[in-house]
């Protein structure tokens, strides 16, 4: 049946020009962060969306170069260290201080643990030459010449009783969570209100109409939708975020809702894009029934405008732009919903939250290589690095960086123990070599071993591992390279020596 006139001058122009406006869109350009700047308006995010990681040792060689790397990647970052002056002028100003001794545990207050979901430590015992010893520290900082090295502090207190103060306090705070919610619509803020906006058939000139009502009982998703002058979906979908919300480590999404009966679907986001790909999931209502909906990651089906995209990118979780749901008189390739009918709807939704989880690191400790080699049987000190060849002058300092270890792989906190080799200032970029045992022996940047941190993160081969770590300066970095690493690593308990 043709569409009459009568029936086309129902579409409102008007409406469509609130959409755009209200997501930031220009037609066929799409969503512009400059949009955003000019009208003076922040990215909306709801609260606790973007994991707040604590780097123990802050403005430390290592910890200095965390910081921004984390930045970079959308995470919040909370600085510990001892002096917040110093930190500042290493860290600047627009970064969070929080300032701390982990060989002081009553200085390790709650606050500073609040929201925290990770942590990297990279703080150690402070070794310098010996007084004296070096016209030059640089050329000793950056391992180009050795000098007789001494500890200005006890590495008791540091390495091993410092450990255990940091993994009691944070303990409380990194229990595994897999429920995090990332939409609370029965406690909703002024920002959860304003990060959700209609989006219906009105863009390609239908007249279906939608609305979401957020209030102290929940949000619904009501309205009417209509077939005429071929439309026939309506949806509601959050603005984009920026940065967007890292769910990597999690199994999927979990929906409450309370439906009437038709079959709706969710998508989540992988690009900035306004009309891009979209990971789709299609779930049914029971009428007036609430019920919970899970939605895994692996059944995502990847759609364009209600097409399936074969080719399409495999879905990212740790880079979600936005989410949306919709009800459409299509399910996927042409093909109709079984359930939709036109007219009035209405889906009410108690909270959207992520479940199970993929396990990863919590705790990420730089430790070092050859933290079990004094006193090893048959071990020739002479061909030893020097941290291992004059530990005994350095107060024992390895044996008390393995006992700092042993701290953390018995805490229950999931951990990556990563041991750098002898580390130095010369640019990052190199391959690495990994190894467990610890038997190797060579250098690598701090800029390499900064970026490894972070990469750790996110590597759920990496977790409740413990690894050495040296530069290959006959190659330059791949992410390949450093995914065969990972899959060649062994658990902590197993011997399994790696040199990939």
């Amino acid at each position: 049946m043709s569409v009459t006139e009568n029936q086309k001058s129902k579409w409102k122009p008007s409406r469509l020009f609130q959409t755009l406006a209200y997501f930031r869109v220009i037609p066929f350009v799409g969503s512009v962060k400059w949009l955003q700047k000019l009208f003076g308006e922040k990215t909306l995010l709801p609260a606790d969306t973007s994991e707040v990681v604590l780097v123990v040792g802050a403005n430390g060689g290592v910890g200095k170069r965390i910081v921004p790397r984390l930045l970079k990647r959308g995470y919040q970052v909370r600085c510990l260290v001892r002096d917040a002056k110093k930190a500042e002028k290493v860290l600047g100003k627009n970064v969070a201080i929080v300032t701390a001794d982990i060989t002081k545990p009553e200085t390790l207050t709650p606050e500073i643990f609040k929201d925290v979901s990770k942590i990297i430590c990279c703080t150690g015992t402070r070794v310098q030459p010996v007084e004296g010893d070096s016209p030059n520290r640089e050329k000793y900082y950056q391992g180009i010449k050795f000098f007789m090295p001494e500890v200005v502090e006890e590495p008791q207190l540091v390495e091993y009783e410092g450990m255990k103060n940091l993994v009691a306090a944070a303990k409380p705070q990194l229990q595994p969570s897999n429920n995090k919610i990332l939409f609370d619509f029965k406690n909703p803020t002024q920002d959860l209100k304003e990060t959700w906006g209609a989006l219906d058939d009105v863009v390609m000139g239908g007249v279906s109409e939608s609305s979401i009502d957020i209030t102290d009982s929940g949000a619904v998703f009501s309205g009417n939708v209509s077939t005429e002058n071929s439309g026939g979906f309506v949806s509601v979908r959050t603005r984009n975020f920026d940065p967007p919300m890292n769910l990597l480590g999690s199994a999927g999404i979990e929906l409450r809702v309370k439906g009437d009966g038709k079959r709706y679907k969710f998508f989540l986001r992988c690009e900035d894009k306004w009309d891009g790909v979209g990971y789709s999931y299609s779930f049914d209502t029971v009428y007036n029934i609430w019920i919970t909906i899970r939605i895994p990651f692996k059944d995502l089906i990847p759609v364009f405008r209600a097409k399936v995209v074969e080719n399409a990118q495999p879905f990212n979780p740790s880079q979600i732009y936005s989410y949306q749901l919709m009800l459409s008189k299509f399910e996927y390739n042409r093909e109709l919903n079984p359930r939709f009918a036109p007219g009035f709807f209405q889906l009410e939704v108690e909270y959207v939250k992520i479940y199970g989880s993929d396990q990863l690191p919590k705790f990420v400790l730089v430790s070092s290589a050859g933290v079990t080699r004094p006193g090893r049987p048959g071990l020739n000190l002479d061909e030893q690095p020097p941290a291992v060849k004059f530990n005994d002058q350095l107060k024992g300092i390895l044996n008390w960086k393995f006992k700092g270890e042993e701290v953390v792989r018995s805490s229950g906190i999931p951990y990556t123990v990563i041991r750098p080799c002898g580390m130095t200032e010369q640019p990052g970029g190199q391959a690495l070599i990994f190894d467990q045992g610890d038997n190797i022996k060579g250098i690598v940047s701090r800029d390499d071993i900064a970026e490894l941190c972070v990469k750790v993160l996110e590597e759920n081969l990496a977790c409740n591992k413990t690894f050495e770590v040296k530069g290959d300066k006959d190659n330059q970095a791949t992410a390949e390279n450093l995914q065969q690493l990972f899959n060649a690593l062994g658990p902590d308990g197993k011997k399994s020596p790696l040199t990939v």
